[in-house]
C-alpha cells in the first residue's frame, strides 16, 4: 500500500461508516436557510461544481442541500446519442474500469478482482448470463451529476438490495479495498431487452446520503440487514434510453455488465475516460462479429 493510501485507507475500517451516513442523510435535509445556504456555497468552491449548468442556478432556492445535489440540469445539456446500436453512458462520471470478464471475474485494480456472483448478491444462476461477458465501472465524483438515466432502452425485470459496507468508492480505495464493489451495500437492477439481459449496479459508499429509483422512491437509508428482493417481470415497466431511472445522494459508482458477446466494446474502454450522460459508451456489434466473438469466448 502506498504511504498516501494508507492514511486514506486505513481510518475507514475504523470509523462507524453507516452511522456517518445516515448523519449526512439527515444533515443534506435540513433546511434552516443559513445552514443549507452555507453549505452549498462551501462545498460548490470546494468541488468547483459548474451550477451554470443547472436548472435552477439560484442555489438559496433549493430546500436544502440534498436538492440542490440532485439538481436537475437545463434541457439539451446533456445530448442523447439516439443511434439504436449504441449504448450512453447512463451518468457524468469517470470510467475508472472497463474489462471483459474472465469466465466469472471482474478485475478491480492491479492484484485486485471479484465475482459476478458477489456482485450480483450471490444469485448464481443469473450470474452465469454473464460469465464471459463485459463490465465497466463509473465513478461519479462530488462535484458530477448525480441523476442515474438508461444506457439503452430495457424492460425492468427485478431489483435487489444487497446490504454491505460503506467504504469509500474514490481510486486510493479502489486500489487498496478487496473486492470493493461486492463488499459495499448496492442496488442490482435487472433488465432486458431484444439483445439479451444486462444490469445494472448502483454501489453505496460512506456519506452516500441515500439511492433512490423511480419506481421506487428511496431505498437507503434505513440500512437493511438482509437482501430485499422486487420483482417487476409482470408489470411491463419499459424504460427508453436517457430515461431517469435513478438518484446518489453523494458520490458514488456504476457497475454496468452485459453478456458474452452482447456489448465487447463496453470492456474495451481506456481507464480513467471521463464521460457525460447521454454520450456513446459502446456500440452492439454487427451479427458476423457477435458471432465470432461469442465463438472466441466459448473456445476459452
Amino acid at each position: 500500500m502506498k504511504f498516501m493510501d494508507f492514511f486514506k485507507v486505513t481510518p475507514q475500517y475504523l470509523i462507524p461508516k453507516h452511522l456517518l451516513s445516515e448523519w449526512m442523510h439527515w444533515f443534506m435535509h435540513v433546511e434552516t436557510p443559513w445552514i443549507k445556504n452555507n453549505t452549498i456555497k462551501l462545498l460548490t468552491k470546494l468541488y468547483k461544481i459548474d451550477v451554470s449548468e443547472a436548472l435552477e442556478e439560484d442555489i438559496e432556492s433549493y430546500p436544502h442541500f440534498n436538492a440542490f445535489f440532485t439538481r436537475e440540469l437545463k434541457p439539451h445539456l446533456r445530448p442523447i446519442d439516439w443511434d439504436p446500436q449504441v449504448w450512453v453512458s447512463p451518468v457524468d462520471g469517470l470510467i475508472s474500469q472497463s474489462c471483459h470478464i474472465e469466465h466469472n471475474k471482474i478485475i478491480q485494480a492491479k492484484y485486485h478482482d471479484y465475482t459476478v456472483e458477489a456482485l450480483v448478491g450471490g444469485d448464481i444462476s443469473y450470474a452465469k448470463q454473464f460469465h464471459n461477458g463485459d463490465a465497466a465501472v463509473i465513478y461519479l465524483s462530488p462535484k458530477d451529476y448525480h441523476r442515474i438515466h438508461m444506457p439503452t432502452n430495457g424492460k425492468l425485470i427485478s431489483m435487489t438490495y444487497v446490504p454491505g459496507d460503506l467504504f469509500a468508492v474514490n481510486p486510493a480505495t479502489v486500489r487498496n479495498i478487496e473486492g470493493l464493489f461486492a463488499r459495499n451495500e448496492r442496488i442490482v437492477i435487472r433488465f432486458e431487452n431484444a439483445h439479451g439481459p444486462f444490469c445494472l449496479v448502483m454501489v453505496g459508499a460512506v456519506f452516500v446520503g441515500s439511492m433512490e429509483t423511480v419506481w421506487e422512491g428511496k431505498i437507503t437509508p434505513e440500512y437493511e440487514p438482509t437482501l430485499t428482493h422486487w420483482d417487476y417481470s409482470a408489470q411491463n415497466l419499459e424504460y427508453q434510453k436517457g430515461d431517469e431511472i435513478g438518484r446518489f445522494n453523494m458520490g458514488s459508482t456504476v457497475v454496468l455488465l452485459t453478456p458474452s458477446g452482447q456489448l465487447p466494446e463496453l470492456g474495451q474502454i481506456h481507464h480513467d475516460t471521463p464521460i457525460k450522460l447521454g454520450q456513446k459508451i459502446a456500440r452492439y456489434p454487427d451479427a458476423q462479429t457477435a458471432a465470432e466473438v461469442n465463438f472466441s469466448n466459448e473456445e476459452q
